[in-house]
């Protein structure tokens, strides 16, 4: 697929080279002269322009896109290409980076946002979810469903241990998508056990975390 990446700085050429070693097409638009090299990455498409600019989103042909991802250093240009993508382009996803925690509560759908990326709040999580056992960890959240990617580490002891899936009382709002048990991925099934170390990973609205956890650190 065709997708549009707003800043061409380190953060910007990293996910270019990333999508298109998985074989995804690739517009990288900097208004800096000085960030427009295509001889650094030479299968990407570049534009010289202001991402800000409808004219200059126009020329990029932002409605063959089916992703735009705004990976500014700069929140409000980030913003502004989150905007004009989704209620001028009609993208079906948009992508933006926050770089000030502070600026978090505006990466919303009211921005046309989809999905914000917090590097200060990944890294929280990477922490709390290294070290934290018993406790829902927020790994990642999903803007556009309002829901959020969240782990749980299963402690040792706890009386869940042993229990197939089917029987565990989860909330109706969450849906576990994997078990990763020492260096194995495990698709969940009905009739898998959980075993203390286990970490599962839910997709879940807000409200069923704290079910969540009952469920399978306190059943």
């Amino acid at each position: 697929m065709r997708i549009a990446i707003a800043g061409a700085g380190a953060v910007g050429r990293s996910i270019a080279r990333e999508l298109l070693t998985n074989g995804h097409q690739v517009l990288l638009i900097d208004k800096e002269v000085s960030k427009v090299r295509p001889e650094r990455i030479p299968e990407a498409e570049w534009l010289q322009a202001d991402a800000c600019e409808l004219s200059s989103l126009e020329d990029a042909q932002l409605e063959d896109c089916e992703v735009v991802i705004g990976a500014t250093g700069d929140d409000k240009v980030n913003l502004v290409v989150s905007l004009l993508a989704k209620t001028e382009f009609s993208v079906r996803r948009v992508v933006a980076r926050i770089n000030h925690p502070a600026n978090e509560w505006l990466f919303n759908e009211s921005w046309g946002v989809d999905v914000a990326v917090s590097t200060p709040r990944v890294l929280a999580a990477l922490v709390e979810e290294a070290v934290s056992v018993g406790d829902v960890v927020r790994l990642f959240t999903l803007r556009q469903g309002q829901a959020n990617l969240i782990e749980v580490t299963l402690p040792v002891g706890a009386p869940c241990a042993g229990v197939p899936l089917r029987d565990l009382d989860l909330p109706s709002d969450a849906a576990m998508v994997a078990i990763i048990r020492g260096s194995r991925v495990i698709v969940p099934t009905p009739d898998e056990p959980l075993e203390p170390g286990d970490e599962l990973l839910f997709v879940a609205l807000p409200e069923a975390e704290p079910a969540i956890r009952r469920a399978v650190c306190a059943a």
